[in-house]
């Protein structure tokens, strides 16, 4: 996935740009930056591994090396950003959060202009965030080429740009993902997460719409590309990757967690259990809304483990993934021996981690282990943004058993599994169930869903559940 952070400020705001980047360090695990802008140093530029350590850590030395009243930072799975452009119209900077699915037809496009390379990367890839500068500076001015970027790009792209005298913010086309701006006294800063700026002393003052453009200055701000009418923003950021203390569209986190947990425990009105568990983190306050509603007493038999696991170290093999995730959390036996649990997760991807954490809790001693998605079953790999690992549709838990009902064929079944209705969906969901050892499974309804988010179902991306545009 990844996160974005800017601020704009009459004075230096090397400390603001940093701590309010930091704040985005639960989207992504892989690569951090800052760029700054000071009228004695120009543009500076640091970017950071931050694979096997924090933010903060990495960059604690550039704090007190770089300078400027204009900055851009980010948090990335992806490629090294912020780039630093020379133009035909001035220097920029610019980060990116998203995806370009049609990078290899636009490279083409470009280089049919006059553009002469782009930096190669590992495997022949492109950096992304490289390819939308270049098609920014085709044009004559940075909001007709941030416009026409997002005119071109098939998947999703939200940015920051920087120039020496002002920041420009545009979110993604069909606003998949957040941005909204915050004020203070002789400042602005811009943000992913609507939190990240609040103990730096700014107060919410405008989300940006779809496919909106905004020029900010340390004393104003102004759209300068109206916003589109059609949102299909993503569901997963209530559900999953949004921080609790972040709000979207002016919708708590926290909050519709606590509703999605209280709808989920409508369909268990039978099940009688000792404790009702969240897997952390996410699927905490899910389950705090289930054991509200049902009455039955909120525990904690899983505690991750902080001290030095404070962040999503993931490494690319999967089987050291499963061996990290299971190091992350520790077991408390005394609320595990001879209970019935529930769990709630917050989804069900592979399902791999899922399965040994039950093992470890069987282990324990635990009598039974009930397990509960706050979301509907994954059916699609999204298109859209980064935030899953997933790589090929047999990644998914949920198509490597549909080929074990249907065949090599089950492709031509799959709406079947979709709806949440049918007997197909029923064998599916008892299947994953059965291979991964649960007592006994459910997923929420993407209808329920929806309305614990509370936002017009046209203007929420379901596509990773049902398939729909």
């Amino acid at each position: 996935m990844g996160g974005i952070f800017g601020a704009i400020s009459n004075e230096n705001c090397v400390a603001d740009v940093f701590f309010g980047t930091d704040y985005h360090s639960h989207l992504g695990t892989k690569r951090g930056g800052m760029a700054m802008y000071s009228k004695e140093l120009g543009f500076q530029r640091s970017i950071h591994n931050i694979q096997n350590s924090p933010f903060r850590t990495k960059f604690e030395n550039d704090f007190n090396e770089l300078e400027g009243n204009i900055g851009i930072g980010c948090i990335s799975d992806t490629d090294p950003q912020p780039q630093l452009v020379r133009s035909n119209f001035g220097s920029f900077a610019i980060t990116t959060v998203g995806r370009i699915n049609n990078i290899t037809e636009i490279t083409q496009e470009i280089f049919k202009t006059g553009k002469s390379h782009f930096m190669e990367q590992s495997g022949g890839k492109i950096n992304p965030t490289e390819v939308v500068a270049a098609l920014i500076a085709t044009k004559e001015d940075i909001v007709e080429g941030i416009h026409y970027a997002q005119e071109k790009i098939e998947g999703s792209m939200t940015m920051l740009v920087m120039t020496s005298k002002s920041l420009y913010a545009s979110r993604d086309k069909y606003g998949r993902t957040p941005l909204i701006i915050g004020k203070k006294d002789g400042a602005h800063a811009v943000s992913f997460e609507s939190f990240a700026y609040k103990n730096l002393g700014y107060h919410d003052e405008y989300e940006l719409g779809p496919n909106e453009i905004v020029k900010i200055k340390p004393d104003r701000y102004e759209v300068v590309h109206k916003a589109s009418k059609k949102m299909k923003i993503c569901a997963f950021l209530w559900t999953y990757y949004g921080y609790t203390t972040s709000s979207y569209e002016g919708i708590n986190v926290e909050e519709m967690r606590y509703r999605c947990g209280r709808s989920l425990a409508d369909f268990d009105k039978n099940l009688e259990v000792d404790y009702i568990a969240g897997v952390p983190d996410s699927g905490i306050a899910h389950a705090i809304g289930y054991a509200n509603k049902a009455g039955v007493p909120y525990a904690r038999p899983l505690i991750k483990y902080t001290p030095t696991w404070p962040r999503s170290f993931m490494p690319p093999n999967q089987s050291v993934r499963n061996l990290v995730a299971r190091m992350k959390l520790i077991s408390v036996d005394a609320l595990i021996k001879d209970k019935k649990l529930l769990f709630i997760d917050d989804s069900i991807v592979r399902g791999t981690q899922m399965s040994e954490t039950v093992e470890y809790l069987y282990d324990a001693g635990a009598k039974e282990v009930h397990v509960r998605s706050a979301c509907p079953p994954i059916m699609y790999g999204c298109k859209y943004l980064n935030f899953s690992r997933a790589t090929s549709d047999m990644d998914l838990m949920t198509h490597r058993v549909m080929q074990k009902l249907e065949g090599d064929k089950y492709r031509d079944f799959i709406d079947l599994y979709v709806d949440q209705t049918t007997p197909q969906h029923k064998r599916m969901v008892d299947e994953i169930c059965k291979e991964l050892n649960f007592t006994s499974l459910g997923f929420h309804e993407v209808n329920e869903l929806i309305k614990s988010i509370g936002l017009d179902p046209e203007c929420i991306c379901t596509y990773c559940w049902t398939g729909k545009e």
